[in-house]
């Protein structure tokens, strides 16, 4: 009997890249074999996005692309998009099932059901979901990184986003579960473990506690041979003195926080609905470097968002400037149907998003190049995570903990060893330099 073939493409965020991982070890285990996207499959999963409109559209390219590979396979869509606008996603041509961002344990039996042609939506309420769905398999990022997703869900409601209507309500993943992952990660030579989520900073609230997440690093911390712990985004209003006193604490807890800003604005994070100001911001930021030496702080931020004025945009520029981050990330708003902000006046026109975006990611890249500068002629302590393409004979890369990545040339396997370099020099936003013998 010819074993059948599956192809998983995931559009979207980290957690998404997380849970096709999840869903082609499901497939794995029921003796499917998985295949990359552009060869033909029995089996094709779309796992939507819909954070902005380019995701959704993408999405449907996706869809139409598969069935353009082979029209006679099963073609999945599930994640966000098609949990939000399930019928709209049924209509696109070529698609069979719409499964949603619930009950993906199931999809390997909803896809052996499926008839071909014969379109199925399959998707359940999110809001009253209140149990997190512990899928296998953890997305692992080459052999050195793996992410690790402990909780699910979103209730802040910012004004702009559609992810709590896509996630449902917060659903943290059992303690003992997630350190049995850790253990198993470890034990297959995974150096570094991070932790993510929708909502990563509120992991135990819905179970009434408001130091789960404390709780947890502190019994992740004791698995034998983990070399770092570190926390893909957190939000400003979940950040405690305790959190900063472990991460303070050093290994294996990395020097990094990203900590979502979105606008350097007051007026405008009212709008957003954002549970902070910017002198909660800057306050948080200055107490956690205070705290630990050498921190790296790298954030998200939006642009053109609903009335946002050239004013409004100077005074982030001048935050950010101020802020002096590590690392940015820029979003340009997009008007996600069903959000309030949808429906708010004065949206920004494209050309001004754009202008405001190029000027924000230049300021990020000369304040990544200024923090990665501040390392130069020290000791850096790298992990090494791969080798560099061919035409780069011997030359490796890795990160630091505080998130620089670091290059540098080496003749031995070095591939999850943490080493000593000296940073020489920079090139862009990275470092090169040599490794220092013991």
């Amino acid at each position: 009997m010819t074993q059948k073939k599956v192809a998983v493409t995931t559009l979207g965020c980290k957690v998404n890249q997380y849970e096709s991982a999840a869903l082609e070890e499901l497939f794995r285990r029921r003796g499917y074999q998985i295949v990359e996207f552009e060869q033909i499959a029995d089996v094709y999963v779309i796992n939507t996005c819909t954070v902005t409109h380019l995701g959704d559209r993408k999405s449907r390219q996706m869809i139409r692309r598969a069935n353009k590979t082979n029209p006679d396979a099963v073609v999945v869509a599930t994640g966000c998009y098609a949990q939000t606008a399930p019928d709209e996603v049924l209509e696109v041509e070529g698609v069979d099932l719409v499964l949603g961002a619930g009950n993906r344990a199931a999809i390997v039996d909803l896809v052996e059901s499926a008839v071909k042609g014969n379109k199925v939506k399959a998707v359940g309420d999110i809001l009253k979901c209140r149990e997190f769905e512990d899928l296998p398999g953890e997305d692992c990022q080459g052999r050195v990184r793996a992410y690790l997703k402990i909780q699910e869900g979103c209730e802040n409601f910012c004004s702009y986003c559609i992810v709590p209507y896509a996630r449902g309500p917060l659903r943290s993943r059992k303690p003992e579960s997630v350190l049995a992952a850790a253990n198993n990660l470890v034990r297959r030579g995974f150096r570094e473990i991070v932790l993510t989520g929708i909502h990563t900073g509120a992991y135990g609230r819905d179970k009434q506690d408001k130091h789960g997440l404390v709780r947890l690093l502190e019994k992740l911390a004791s698995v034998p041979g983990i070399a770092r712990i570190r926390l893909s985004s957190i939000e400003p209003n979940d950040i405690t003195p305790e959190l900063i006193e472990l991460v303070a604490a050093g290994t294996p807890f990395c020097r990094h926080l990203h900590i979502p800003l979105q606008s350097g604005d007051d007026t405008v994070l009212a709008k957003m609905r954002r549970r902070y100001n910017t002198a909660f911001y800057r306050n948080l930021v200055e107490e956690a470097r205070n705290k630990v030496a050498g921190l790296g702080v790298t954030t998200d931020v939006m642009v053109g968002f609903p009335g946002e004025t050239e004013e409004n945009f100077d005074n982030t520029y001048s935050f950010i400037k101020e802020m002096n981050f590590s690392g940015l990330h820029v979003f340009k708003y997009s008007p996600r149907r069903g959000t309030p902000a949808a429906d708010f006046p004065a949206q920004v026109n494209p050309a001004d998003k754009e202008k405001r975006s190029r000027a924000l990611i230049t300021l990020g890249e000369n304040l990544a190049c200024s923090f990665a500068a501040g390392h130069l002629g020290q000791t850096v302590e790298v992990l090494v995570e791969q080798a560099l393409p061919e035409e780069r004979e011997n030359l490796w890369e890795g990160h630091t903990d505080n998130y620089i990545r670091v290059v540098f040339p080496g003749a031995r396997k070095l591939q999850g060893t943490i080493i000593n370099v000296n940073a020489e020099k920079l090139s862009g936003t990275s470092i090169m330099g040599r490794i220092i013998l013991k």
